[in-house]
């Protein structure tokens, strides 16, 4: 007895139902825009690469599209690093300086200063400063942030050195 003649569906809606599954994607790493910093930094970025921890946070590694030496990610929703950023503007506002601006904060941890800004979705943006390539950090809403920071402070104190980045 021949199974597709008593079925004359099956073949087509198997067919589909392969189509559907191959096509469909349950790939949900993050997706970011990759810095383009100058050489300087591009080489400072490039050794931090090499240095990150293969986690964060209790996190496996899992770097974002497009791949490349001046991101990296950890979980899902993702932990998102990107060296080779432009200045915030937030970094120079005297708001921040004096403790005044309500989404923005400075301060220290490990030996990494930071400049922390909430977003508006509840993700916190955290820059760091008096380094000599800015290394962004986003880390979404609900995560502890204060482990995330220390995870990646060695890695960075190893090889961004500090100063200021132009």
């Amino acid at each position: 007895m021949n199974f597709f003649r008593h079925r004359p569906l099956a073949l087509p809606a198997l067919a589909l139902l392969i189509i559907a599954t191959g096509c469909s994607s349950a790939d949900d790493s993050a997706s970011v825009t990759v810095p383009e910093p100058d050489g300087t930094a591009m080489k400072l970025c490039r050794n931090l690469h090499k240095a990150l921890p293969a986690k964060v946070d209790g996190l496996g590694r899992d770097d974002p599209g497009p791949r490349s030496a001046l991101t990296a990610g950890w979980g899902s929703p993702a932990i998102i690093l990107r060296c080779g950023v432009e200045r915030p503007p937030k970094m120079t506002d005297p708001k921040v300086a004096l403790g005044s601006d309500p989404k923005a904060v400075g301060g220290e941890v490990n030996g990494v200063g930071w400049l922390m800004e909430r977003e508006d979705g509840g993700s916190s943006r955290f820059t760091t400063s008096s380094r000599l390539a800015y290394v962004e950090v986003t880390v979404p809403s609900g995560r502890d942030t204060s482990g995330v920071l220390v995870d990646l402070a060695a890695a960075i104190k190893k090889t961004v050195p500090e100063g200021l980045a132009n």
